[in-house]
């Protein structure tokens, strides 16, 4: 295979799509899409398959909000997939800030000049993976993998094509919590970061590793355990301290 040429300067093709959305049947157009609006489209492979499920589409779902604060209007995933598996994948992923765009006949894709054949996958014809930005109907800025063994994921990602909008946005933290069932401390500590608006992730330990993984992960024994962008922040009043640093000056 041979990497696809950019489109950059060009008009994004004008096809029509079916979807599905809520269990039932919807249309739209590239026009509808991108007329008058700025929107970031990032193409891959396949649904459910290990890149795009894994880091590909979450990443641009979590930073869809940063986008949007720059100026985009809508992120779009096209994949060459039947609707009703663009419906089910978008279903499993939670990824409400991502339109999940099913280009089922591979009319946008092949127009695009991203069509590949993946024979050899078992996958017949599908996207080349690659990102961009369109503004009223222009492709601005492609980001095209590489014609590189396997499925290279080496420019398409959202981190990419978010410092190209905007090389100063900021992101937002990566916010976990460590709790157990049950822990009125953990309850409070939730709340704590839900009033301030601050999304984070939760890791409720199991009683049969709880100890251990404490010890491991955060050198202590007790829950709650915040951890900001890969620190260790702590519990108790080191995470409410942290909390109240946040509030706008």
């Amino acid at each position: 295979m041979t990497q696809p040429a950019s489109r950059e300067g060009q008009p994004v093709p004008q096809v029509r799509f079916r979807y599905r959305a809520d269990g039932d049947w919807k249309e739209t157009s590239t026009e509808a899409l991108f007329k008058g609006r700025t929107v970031a489209v990032f193409s891959l492979p396949g649904a459910f398959t290990p890149t795009c499920s894994s880091t590909h589409l979450p990443r641009f779902n979590e930073l869809a909000p940063v986008f949007r604060e720059n100026g985009v209007d809508e992120i779009v995933c096209v994949a060459v997939n039947d609707p009703f598996v663009m419906e089910e994948w978008a279903r499993s992923q939670e990824c409400s800030n991502v339109f999940l765009l099913p280009d089922g006949n591979g009319a946008f894709t092949s127009q695009m000049g991203m069509l590949v054949d993946k024979s050899d996958l078992n996958f017949g014809q599908r996207s080349w993976r690659y990102s961009m930005l369109v503004r009223d109907g222009v492709v601005e800025k492609m980001f095209i993998e590489p014609d590189a063994p396997g499925d290279p994921f080496e420019v398409s990602d959202a981190d990419t094509l978010l410092h190209y909008v905007n090389k100063d946005a900021k992101q937002p933290d990566e916010v976990a919590l460590l709790t157990r069932e049950g822990c009125a401390f953990c309850t409070a500590a939730k709340n704590a970061l839900n009033d301030a608006g601050i999304t984070f992730a939760e890791v409720d330990l199991p009683h049969s590793i709880r100890t251990r993984a404490l010890g491991a992960i955060a050198g202590a024994r007790t829950v709650p355990q915040l951890f900001v962008n890969g620190r260790l922040i702590g519990g108790g009043e080191a995470l409410q301290d942290w909390v109240r640093r946040q509030a706008p000056a």
